[in-house]
């Protein structure tokens, strides 16, 4: 974790977080669901939101199946078959590939906080989503507490 500023305002917790993905995948969705509860927890908010943001162009987050691996697994080979890398693309950078699946994954996700616990679905996991790899990224995580929780 790089970063961790949390804010006391009489019950109201607030907890911006930044954590570290390392990636070893070009295209690669890495479960991040147990860091992103951690910090939740951390934060003590027992009600509100947690905002989960990718500042990066060519990676992103996205909520889906986490108890089968082959769900990612299939989303990755889909991607990768739907948008291949190495194609004639007009960007000069070569990575035009990643820039149009960070585009359909999306750079930010929002879950309910109850009871002090992500309120995800059964199956759901949150996953770093990299597109680019294998490189270190950061996710940056924001819990909001509701106002008179």
């Amino acid at each position: 974790m790089a970063a961790d500023s949390s804010e006391s305002t009489k019950d109201l917790r607030r907890l911006t977080r930044t954590i570290e993905v390392q990636t070893s995948q070009h295209t690669q969705l890495k479960k991040i669901t147990a860091e992103v509860e951690k910090a939740v927890t951390d934060s003590g908010c027992k009600s509100g939101v947690c905002y989960v943001y990718v500042p990066h162009t060519t990676a992103g987050v996205l909520i889906n199946e986490g108890d089968d691996p082959d769900v990612a697994r299939d989303i990755e080979s889909t991607l990768d078959r739907l948008v291949p890398e190495g194609r004639a693309y007009r960007h000069a950078e070569g990575n035009a590939d990643s820039h149009i699946k960070a585009a359909l994954a999306g750079s930010s996700v929002s879950v309910f906080i109850e009871n002090g616990r992500l309120a995800l679905g059964r199956w759901q996991a949150i996953f770093f989503c990299e597109f680019d790899g294998p490189r270190r990224r950061e996710v940056r995580v924001k819990i909001m507490p509701d106002a008179g929780a």
